[in-house]
């Protein structure tokens, strides 16, 4: 056979089909923005100066792409210019959690300083909270074929042992079968990353995880996101800023003199 030119040598493309997806912009909820600042706001009032801190953006397990409230952990660390966000506290926090709120992400204050973006040192915290967060954001997004070269068929009772030598993989039917694809689920997880600052504004970035059922093939990648404030029919009281600010007295561990090792990390 004569070919009349190399591309009619490619292989086909494995057949792909969609099946989900993941949330590409975020929702919040109003009160869990303005929970957000007041956080800010009494971390400032009660410390007199402006401080990084983080909590937890949560979600309702119904509907895990909605931020309905915010969760203030006991920070490891609270600087100036810096805050590390440790796995530790992350599954302290979910398990004390009603079982039906799950974590979906984080959120941290970049307090006055005029630093509009994420930082190297939150790099590293995005790969910690979307690590533990993953299985909870998990769903299935595509059935992929997997391209198998030498798949050999093979029916029950119906091979020997010199039979399994043969490809690079055996599939054994109950029955005789001339042609199959193998298809596997591609589970995508995600979490989201808020940063916020004293002046008002905010940015946002939304992580991701895909990977493989049957070949483990992971992938990570991230976005810049728009956020959209809902009105969930909840506003901040009077009570909850109370409550609010026995959390921060608690919860704020203000450092004026880090050690160091933290300085050169910094």
């Amino acid at each position: 056979m004569r070919f009349k030119d190399l591309s009619q040598l490619k292989r086909p493309e494995p057949l792909t089909i969609t099946i989900g997806n993941l949330p590409q912009h975020i929702l919040m909820a109003k009160y869990a923005k303005d929970k957000a600042f007041k956080i800010s706001e009494l971390v400032g009032v009660f410390f007199e100066k402006s401080f990084e801190w983080y909590g937890f953006t949560l979600a309702n397990n119904d509907h895990p792409e909605l931020i309905v409230d915010i969760g203030l952990p006991e920070n490891d660390l609270n600087l100036q210019d810096h805050t590390h966000l440790g796995s530790q506290r992350i599954a302290e926090f979910q398990e004390s959690l009603p079982e039906d709120v799950m974590i979906n992400g984080w959120i941290h204050s970049h307090g006055a300083l005029n630093y509009r973006h994420f930082s190297h040192t939150d790099e590293e915290n995005h790969r910690t909270v979307l690590d533990f967060v993953a299985a909870r954001t998990r769903k299935p997004l595509v059935k992929k074929e997997i391209v198998i070269r030498d798949l050999v068929l093979l029916e029950k009772d119906r091979f020997v042992e010199k039979d399994l030598g043969m490809g690079s993989v055996s599939l054994i039917t109950d029955g005789p079968i001339t042609e199959a694809r193998i298809m596997e689920t591609i589970f995508g997880s995600f979490c989201y990353s808020i940063v916020i600052g004293d002046e008002g504004w905010h940015h946002q970035e939304i992580h991701y995880r895909e990977r493989g059922i049957l070949s483990s093939h992971t992938t990570v990648m991230s976005q810049a996101a728009k956020i959209e404030f809902v009105d969930t029919g909840r506003s901040l009281s009077q009570d909850d800023i109370s409550a609010l600010s026995d959390e921060v007295k608690q919860k704020i561990k203000p450092h004026n003199d880090p050690p160091p090792e933290l300085i050169e990390r910094m």
